[in-house]
């Protein structure tokens, strides 16, 4: 679907008055449980192009539902993957221990995104061939491991995730294009591992963009995260507005064929 038929899509949406339909969804991750998130404008009709969300370090919220409105909105059929399993939301500082469940095993985070990839896959609305994953923060760094899973998608993009390189010869297995937009004043993600990123990427011969956006730190996409930098953590206006309108010409330009 081209990026003019999804507005055109959007504009049927505001003259007819049709809903945007948002709804829980239980689905099995190996032996887990998990409640994902899926949201779609009923006025689209037939498959489209689908989006994986996978949240940051708190489990699925209310900021990735915001997101998965915002997107089916656009004409995009989205379901938000649930890494933790369900009733699993941890607060800090339960999330970093939670998070790091998964940072340190790597083999089980692709194994908990995959099984949410599997539902949106299976979905009736979705278009198969046209699927894209994105990820804020521990998502960010859940939706590069999808890629390096060798998964069937045509885009991944991480806002604000870690760009570390455990396993630089799985870069090769990355099947689409990549897209990571990161604070380039972001104390969480060291230089090192940006340089590792970086070069994984190019000696898999991946098709990436590495978008910085100056003053900005970790979470920059995250209001909740305040606006004191300081912390390392902090919502920056310019880059969360920058950041969604990079993301959208990156999925204009990857479902264009």
């Amino acid at each position: 679907m081209k990026p003019t038929l999804i507005a055109l899509f959007s504009l049927v949406t505001a003259i007819s008055g049709a809903a945007i339909v948002e709804k829980p969804v239980e689905y099995q991750a190996g032996e887990v449980l998990c409640e994902g998130w899926h949201a779609y404008d009923d006025a689209v009709m037939g498959k489209r192009p689908s989006i994986l969300i996978v949240h940051q370090w708190t489990g699925v919220s209310d900021n990735e539902k915001m997101r998965a409105k915002m997107l089916a909105e656009l004409g995009y059929n989205v379901f938000v993957a649930d890494v933790y399993g369900k009733g699993i939301r941890p607060m800090p500082p339960e999330s970093g221990r939670e998070a790091g469940k998964y940072k340190t095993n790597r083999a089980l985070l692709r194994d908990r995104v995959t099984a949410a990839l599997v539902v949106l896959s299976k979905d009736a609305r979705t278009d198969s061939a046209k699927i894209a994953c994105i990820g804020y923060c521990f998502g960010g760094t859940a939706a590069i491991e999808l890629g390096r899973s060798g998964a069937a998608v045509k885009g991944i993009v991480s806002f604000h995730g870690g760009l570390d390189s455990p396993t630089p010869e799985d870069g090769k297995k990355i099947k689409g294009k990549l897209l990571a937009l990161h604070g380039a004043d972001d104390p969480f993600v060291p230089a090192k591992d940006l340089a590792a990123f970086e070069q994984e990427m190019k000696d898999s011969g991946v098709d990436y963009k590495l978008v910085q956006y100056p003053g900005a730190v970790h979470s920059f996409t995250q209001i909740a995260a305040g606006n004191d930098n300081s912390k390392g953590a902090a919502y920056n206006e310019a880059a969360d507005k920058a950041s969604w309108e990079e993301m959208k010409a990156f999925f204009g330009r990857i479902f264009a064929d």
